[in-house]
């Protein structure tokens, strides 16, 4: 019964031929649910629009001349986890996109307003470089043997601001920071690896707030006051010392509360170094041997409400760190994130015209309607007025006409001359 389940599963992979290993099944079927937080729900949503177009944004930027066929976009959308038309969707975004015909083929590209937005972009990751190398070094600095799977990594760039090329874009100009290796010598082994330990980076976010208000470094919480509970079991935890992310973990026993404090902490740590901060706990979950993370992430995030707010907007498993939002605002954005905001906004402009139009065009419909419907009413008035007068049908002949109705009693009355 069991086999039957999973082959119908997304963790069912048609490849093998037999099912997960169940540490795997369970670790995935074990996400819980967490109270939703409304707020926390609308930033994550609004997110949702913006991540599928700043792909779409990127594969029109890799094409010759920057325009795409419309049907080429249409055999990505499921890889973009997006269903429908492709053709509805670019027009949903009239702002960010722009739909042409050639030779009866439809095309699209981006809008001069949306170009504007990816120069100043590209101009904001220059400035910005000096940000990201210090974001990538602390992540070295806080993984095993300060070293990173580059394909691992890559799925995450985004989240950190790295550029698509950052490979060749970052690494190679900063030759005495990072290099890229590759010990073992398979395909996908090829990892970045920190050359030079920075000791004035190893000071995690907390610990530099706590330093600012003149403190002790603790984790803070957000919850309502009304969850007893859970504040009860965030001061008994927040209780003992923290445990800094770049310190090593050799000498702490797993199982121990030291030991996750220094998880809960390297956690917080990289979740504040993500330009959103959040991160999806699936690829998290993909650099447990670098970071040391347990197998059963879920359960830990899941275990601190008060830190970590964990969603599963549109299935996906999501990390939000709550201390990084007031409301459904972001705290603290980089001029990346700014820079982003313009383009959700200019979305957003397109949206409201599209939404806009197609209202007007519903209400003419119903109005067009609603005329038909009127004169097909007033027809139906009219020609039964009209068989009424006449004595079409079952009346009797011109009847109702006084004058024929004289002729017809004078005939029936009067004596027969012959």
């Amino acid at each position: 019964m069991l086999y039957k389940v999973l082959q119908k599963s997304r963790y069912w992979d048609p490849g093998l031929s037999s099912p997960c290993p169940l540490k795997y099944i369970l670790r995935n079927f074990s996400l819980w649910s967490m109270k939703k937080d409304p707020d926390l729900e609308s930033a994550l949503s609004r997110n949702r629009r913006w991540i599928a177009n700043n792909q779409i944004k990127n594969i029109i930027l890799r094409c010759p001349d920057q325009a795409a066929p419309v049907k080429f976009l249409q055999k990505k959308f499921k890889t973009l986890d997006l269903q429908g038309k492709a053709l509805n969707w670019l027009k949903k975004y009239p702002c960010c996109f722009e739909v042409y015909l050639d030779n009866d083929e439809h095309y699209f590209r981006l809008t001069k307003r949306m170009m504007a937005l990816v120069e100043e972009e590209e101009v904001v990751k220059d400035m910005q470089e000096p940000a990201i190398v210090k974001r990538l070094t602390k992540l070295l600095m806080m993984a095993s043997n300060q070293r990173l799977n580059v394909v691992k990594l890559s799925e995450l760039r985004r989240n950190f601001g790295l550029p698509d090329d950052f490979l060749i874009r970052i690494i190679p100009k900063h030759s005495d920071i990072f290099r890229i290796v590759n010990y073992t010598g398979k395909k996908n082994s090829m990892e970045i690896e920190l050359i030079s330990w920075k000791p004035e980076l190893a000071i995690s976010s907390i610990e530099s707030s706590a330093c600012k208000h003149g403190v002790e470094p603790a984790f803070s919480c957000s919850l309502p006051t009304t969850w007893v509970n859970s504040w009860e079991k965030f001061n008994e935890f927040n209780a003992s010392p923290y445990v800094s992310p770049y310190v090593n973990p050799a000498g702490l026993v797993q199982g121990t509360r030291e030991m996750e404090k220094r998880t809960v902490g390297l956690i917080h740590e990289i979740l504040s170094l993500t330009l959103w901060k959040k991160a999806s706990i699936i690829k998290l979950g993909h650099f447990t041997k670098e970071f040391g993370l347990p197998l059963k992430l879920n359960a830990l995030l899941l275990k601190h409400p008060g830190i970590f707010y964990v969603s599963n907007k549109y299935q996906i498993y999501t990390v939000v760190l709550r201390e990084g939002y007031n409301g459904s605002e972001l705290i603290e954005k980089d001029p990346l994130v700014v820079v982003k905001e313009k383009f959700g906004e200019l979305m957003q402009e397109g949206l409201h015209e599209y939404n806009k139009r197609h209202h007007l065009m519903n209400l003419e419909k119903k109005r067009m309607k609603g005329m038909l419907l009127g004169r097909s009413e007033k027809n139906k008035r009219k020609d039964f007025e009209t068989d009424d007068s006449n004595g079409q049908g079952n009346n009797l002949g011109g009847l109702l006409e006084p004058e024929e109705r004289k002729r017809f009693y004078q005939s029936l009355f009067d004596d027969d001359p012959t």
